[in-house]
């Protein structure tokens, strides 16, 4: 049986090609793709600017699938279950596995950027990354990795109720990291260059405040915040200046998280960051903890997905209409790809 599916064989250029049905090994779930969310790392690696990637490669990691085939070691998984991936295969034995921190397994390999990922039409995974979501919409379990990416970035940053925090970048992580601050009792600022994307964050994600960073936007924070600003601030951009310069949104004693990834080396002042007694902190991936608590979040209609998920296309028509959701003009938040 021939399967359809995606690869990116360079950059810049995608292909719908066919292959064989996949071979199932111990341990493993046949799984029939339904859902995959194009997220910033796959628009990186089409650009070719995507750190620890390599061409030709199957993206896709954001993803809703259904149990197709089963073998005896499933994890409580059954056939005709409708499952979200959790797309990062860890070790489980490294010093951060040991820890229980498998988000950053010394070797890990994340579906669509280490080891091929989710466009295609079937795919056999490990049957303990999938995990049963009957509550969910197939949209809703598409976008559960991005949410966890910023749940996991909360957890990180260890919000208390009443803090005040700054998130730079109302993109996809972004936009989570705002809503599931706010369900940690934290007061949001969003800052973003894009004045149509800082009106949602206000109108859908009920941020308290918005910044234009182009607009004097530290000495907007400052007056905000009378002089204190804020106790944690995310970068959800991974832009090489927005990660440089968003210290200068962080109160003294704070905490700065870095969330999105930029390949190039940053420079900070270390008097600034010395002065404050920085905590200078990276957050990468997710964890099952922060799958379970963004699942338990989607079931209780805790996030906007109707308005989140902003393009919906048939995979056949993805690779026509690629080119357009790299631009932010177009109003894209997150596109969604059906196979």
């Amino acid at each position: 049986m021939a399967l359809k599916y995606i690869v990116c064989e360079k950059p810049g250029k995608f292909a719908l090609l066919e292959k064989d049905e996949p071979d199932t090994k111990a341990g493993e779930v046949l799984v029939k793709i339904k859902k995959v969310g194009i997220c910033g790392t796959d628009l990186h690696a089409y650009a070719g600017n995507q750190a620890f990637f390599s061409y030709p490669r199957i993206l896709g990691h954001e993803l809703a699938a259904e149990v197709l085939e089963v073998g005896d070691d499933n994890h409580g998984i059954a056939v005709g279950d409708k499952v979200v991936v959790m797309p990062y295969l860890s070790c489980g034995k490294c010093v951060a596995c040991r820890q229980g921190k498998t988000n950053c397994c010394s070797c890990i390999q994340v579906l669509g950027v280490h080891t091929d990922g989710g466009m295609q039409e079937m795919v056999s995974l490990p049957a303990d990354i999938l995990i049963p979501a009957p509550a969910l919409t197939l949209e809703q379990m598409a976008i559960v990795e991005p949410l966890s990416i910023g749940d996991h970035a909360i957890r990180r940053a260890q919000l208390r109720p009443g803090e005040t925090i700054v998130v730079i970048g109302c993109g996809p992580i972004g936009l989570g990291i705002m809503k599931l601050g706010q369900l940690a009792g934290a007061c949001v600022i969003a800052v973003d260059v894009n004045d149509q994307r800082l009106e949602y964050a206000k109108a859908r994600i009920g941020v308290d405040i918005t910044v234009n960073a182009s607009e004097d936007a530290v000495a907007t924070v400052e007056e905000l915040t009378n002089g204190d600003f804020a106790t944690a601030v995310f970068d959800a951009t991974g832009h090489k200046g927005a990660l440089e310069s968003g210290i200068n949104y962080m109160a003294h004693g704070g905490r700065y998280v870095l969330v999105g990834l930029s390949k190039a080396d940053l420079v900070f002042n270390h008097p600034t960051i010395h002065a404050k007694e920085t905590t200078l902190m990276c957050s990468r991936n997710a964890t099952m903890q922060d799958f379970k608590h963004v699942i338990s979040v989607l079931e209780t209609g805790g996030f906007p997905v109707d308005s989140f998920v902003t393009h919906r296309v048939q995979y056949t028509e993805m690779i026509d209409r690629f080119d357009s959701w790299v631009d932010p003009g177009t109003g894209v938040i997150k596109a969604m790809v059906d196979f």
